[in-house]
Parts: structure tokens; sequence; C-alpha cells
């Protein structure tokens, strides 16, 4: 078993401190906004130097600023995780800026609310290329480049552990080959490689895609969680910074649900 597997940080003077990412660097995906960009600077508050990856150059550009005020390094990179050409180019862009890479956020994807009847064949897959495959392609390209200790974390949804209010089967069939393909990974690289794989199952958070339904849907969804409301951003944040971090030392192959209790209703 490679020796970073074997227990927590030993630097760490605390609980808390196993939180800390000092010194190391993370790669966050779709971190041009919402969700990715609220990671980015978690991350870069808990220490980490981030790069940021998304195809929207001008809003990267952005979310840099924030992390650079945190006293951080940033590195904007402009990608595609569909073009396995540019998830390797990613990769490499980290390693070469920053010497190292620990963390990965996979967290690019896309949604798309139809009834399956109406939804064509071309639409499911762009789904499934965007938040499937394209996580597979940045993941592989990150842990040949990683060393013991490192940690990837998916983004994956509740949508792929229970049926969904809103019609969406690309969505969902989507989130739920991610979380098999986490603990895939894990068999495959914890033990040989040192590499944490999990994923993070949010439930429905305040972010573009949920600001575009109806009050009628939202009712409907807020109805079926036991904390009657949408996650703030803040509490999906410190989920992923948990799986990020030494504090999560001993977890891998896990799926975290942080969905207010709406899976086990």
């Amino acid at each position: 078993m490679p020796r970073a597997l074997s227990k927590p940080d030993g630097e760490a003077r605390s609980v808390i401190d196993l939180f800390r990412l000092d010194g190391r660097v993370a790669v966050v995906t779709g971190a041009s906004s919402g969700l990715g960009a609220g990671f980015a600077r978690t991350l870069a508050e808990s220490g980490a130097n981030v790069v940021l990856a998304a195809r929207r150059v001008d809003e990267l550009t952005r979310t840099a600023g924030a992390v650079r005020e945190r006293g951080r390094g940033a590195l904007v990179v402009s990608m595609d995780v569909c073009d396995p050409a540019s998830c390797e180019a990613a990769a490499a862009r980290a390693v070469s800026e920053f010497g190292r890479l620990d963390i990965l956020i996979n967290n690019a994807g896309i949604s798309a609310v139809a009834p399956a009847l109406q939804q064509s064949v071309s639409e499911f897959r762009r789904v499934i290329d965007v938040n499937l495959v394209g996580a597979y392609q940045m993941a592989c390209a990150c842990a040949r480049v990683m060393e013991p200790g490192a940690s990837i974390v998916n983004v994956a949804s509740v949508m792929g552990l229970s049926g969904s209010l809103l019609p969406q089967a690309a969505y969902s069939a989507s989130k739920a080959g991610l979380i098999g393909l986490t603990r895939d990974l894990a068999g495959q690289w914890t033990t040989r490689r040192g590499i944490r794989v999990n994923a993070l199952a949010p439930g429905f958070i305040e972010t573009e895609m949920t600001a575009e339904l109806t009050p009628e849907w939202r009712e409907r969804l807020v109805g079926a969680c036991p904390i009657p409301r949408f996650a703030e951003q803040r509490e999906i944040d410190a989920a992923m910074l948990f799986l990020a971090s030494p504090a999560s030392s001993y977890i891998t192959a896990t799926t975290l649900v942080v969905d207010g209790g709406m899976t086990g209703h």
C-alpha cells in the first residue's frame, strides 16, 4: 500500500488542520460559474493553488480573481472535457505551472430537462459525453500525473441514486454512471497508485440550472426534502472540501450525499 494512504497527514496538529490544503494544487473543471466557481474559492481559502478549467474564459478570469484575492495562485485554462487532448493538456499545464497536481474536482456538466420520448438520441448522447465520458477522460489525464495521496472528487447528483421528479433521463443516467465509474476507478487506483476517488452527490442547489425552474416546480422539489429548502453553495463546498482534503484520508469509493434527506424520504 502506498505510504500516503496508510494514515492521515502527519503534520496536522488538530482535526481542523486536516482540512488544510496548503501547498497542494487543485484542478476544478466547470469552474466558470455556479458550483465550480464556489469550489475554486473554497479550495483557495483552504490553502490550495487552483487551476480553473472551462470553456468560458471570461468567467474563468473572474473566478481567478477571487482565488488570488484569497492569496493563492490561479491558472486559467480554456478546455473541453469532451476532447481527450484538451484534458491531457490541462493536466500538463497544472504540473508545468505549479510543479504538481494533488486534487481533481470533476465538476463540468450539463443538464437537459425533456420527456424521454421527446429527447433525441443526439441530445441524450451529448449529456452522456460531457457528464460521464468527459469526467472519465479528465480523471485519467490527471491520474497519470498525480502522486500517492492525491484525491479525485467526481461531482454526481442524487439524480444518479433515485428517481427524478424532473424528466431528465440523460442527466440521471450520466450521474448514475459517474457513481459507478467512481467505485471502479477507486478500485483500480487507490491501492495501486495511492489516489482516492470519491463522488459527491448534491441535491437541489441555488445555481444557474435551478434558477430556470418555475415556482411550481421549486415548491414540488422542496416538498420532497425533510429539510424543506434548496442547499446553499457553502454546504456543498464543505462536503467537497472534506472529500478533497486529508480529512477523508480513510475514505475512497464512496458517494457522499448532500440532499437534505431527499433520497431517504
